[in-house]
């Protein structure tokens, strides 16, 4: 199992196992967190944006042009800013940190 740490909107951390292969916005939704994943993953929103911590940032594929026109729609953005949809765990990934972000806008 694959660890991820989210850093809820007030603060608190919350460590969450994963499966190779998940992505993010999945295992936020299926754990209960507050991350609507509105488009149900299709990059068709912004609504999954988290801020990944800087330490791992470098450490993730670069983001496609469609995700960047994605996060540009998401409030609260950040230069570690990216769409949980799009963040599939590994082991590379084993022990990342993601926060949430203050808000988040659902143009669906």
């Amino acid at each position: 199992m694959l660890q991820v740490t989210y850093i809820l909107r007030d603060g608190t951390r919350r460590e969450i196992e994963a499966q190779p292969g998940e992505n993010l916005m999945q295992l936020a939704v299926n754990n209960g967190l507050d991350v609507e994943g509105a488009c149900g993953g299709a990059m068709a929103c912004s609504t999954c944006h988290v801020i990944v911590d800087k330490d791992w940032f470098g450490k993730l594929p670069p983001a496609t042009e469609d995700e960047t026109d994605m996060l540009d729609l998401a409030q609260g953005l950040t230069r570690t800013s990216r769409l949980g949809c799009q963040i599939k765990m590994t082991e590379a990934l084993n022990g990342l940190t993601v926060k949430l972000p203050q808000s988040t806008k659902s143009l669906l």
